[in-house]
């Protein structure tokens, strides 16, 4: 099995996005979360229920709101009355695949249940520890046009546990054709089948780690990543758990190019996705550019290794 053939079944139902599909996978060989950031209307929910079916994975959804408390999400230990016990009744985050829909609107108590499921793969309810199933994977969702009215930001700290952050777009005119043929002949997601078995990603997971990086490449990642943390234009630079998510971002864009060492390219593939949503820039950068703009400036400042790829 391989994941060409996890991508060319999600693609029967999700059309247009191949870099998306690529980052998904990516986190996943990773164990990784991601956050997906779209207007309505363009797929998520339907990206990361096609992504869990391909993967023969358990899925639950939350649609988070103001009034969701965090026992919603983790848990609750109860008294039975018929048993005379108390028993657990766990939450939706007792899965394989959690899509946490429009994260943002979710008080910061509620949010922050997410935190330690998210780093620890486990959940603590009534002081009683519970380890999550493997794989677990959060996908977040939220809204960039609503990011003011009735929302609230995700704290940095929360930010920095999302291994890559993925801005899906619109399809393209032929992309929305095929869509739209697709979906007024019938749920396309119902004609697909599971291709991969969770118990496939160990070996998977091996051979990521296999990617080699050389010296050059290193130096090339940590240049980049020490410029965050000097630049200007930026408040809050990339943490060294960032810092590891780009070094692993970089290896899976090697494995899903078939190749076993790291070029310049992965690197610049995987500085948006990995970096983007981790730096905080100053007030006047804030007002006057972007962070994909400050990244920018700061790949075309940084040289690339001549000798990339020779190990």
């Amino acid at each position: 099995m391989t994941l060409s053939e996890i991508k060319k079944n999600i693609e029967k139902v999700i059309v247009g996005q191949n870099d998306t599909i690529d980052l998904l996978l990516i986190a996943l060989l990773n164990e990784g979360h991601v956050l997906l950031e779209s207007v309505p209307g363009t797929g998520k929910t339907m990206l990361a229920k096609t992504f869990a079916k391909s993967i023969n994975s358990d899925f639950k959804r939350v649609q988070f709101t103001p009034d969701v408390l965090p026992s919603d999400i983790t848990g609750i230990r109860f008294f039975n009355p018929k048993t005379q016990e108390f028993q657990h009744h766990y939450g939706p985050v007792m899965t394989n695949i959690l899509l946490a829909d429009e994260i943002n609107r979710a008080t910061p108590k509620t949010q922050s249940s997410l935190l330690e499921v998210m780093e620890e793969r486990q959940v603590t309810i009534d002081g009683e520890t519970h380890l999550l199933p493997s794989p677990f994977m959060v996908i977040a969702t939220q809204n960039p046009v609503e990011s003011q009215q009735g929302t609230f930001n995700l704290p940095t700290a929360q930010l920095d546990r999302f291994f890559i952050k993925i801005e899906m777009g619109y399809p393209n005119f032929g992309a929305e054709k095929i869509i739209i043929k697709k979906h007024l002949r019938d749920e396309p997601i119902k004609e697909i089948d599971p291709v991969f078995q969770p118990a496939e990603l160990k070996e998977l997971r091996t051979q990521l780690r296999q990617i080699k990086i050389s010296e050059a490449i290193e130096n090339y990642i940590l240049e980049i990543v020490t410029e965050t943390r000097n630049n200007p234009s930026i408040e809050l630079g990339v943490s060294p758990r960032g810092t590891l998510a780009f070094f692993r971002a970089a290896q899976g864009f090697a494995f899903l190019d078939g190749r076993d060492y790291v070029t310049p390219e992965d690197v610049k593939k995987s500085i948006f996705p990995v970096l983007a949503h981790r730096i905080l820039l100053s007030p006047e950068a804030y007002m006057t550019s972007s962070a994909k703009h400050v990244l920018d400036s700061i790949l075309a400042k940084i040289a690339v290794p001549v000798e990339a790829g020779v190990l």
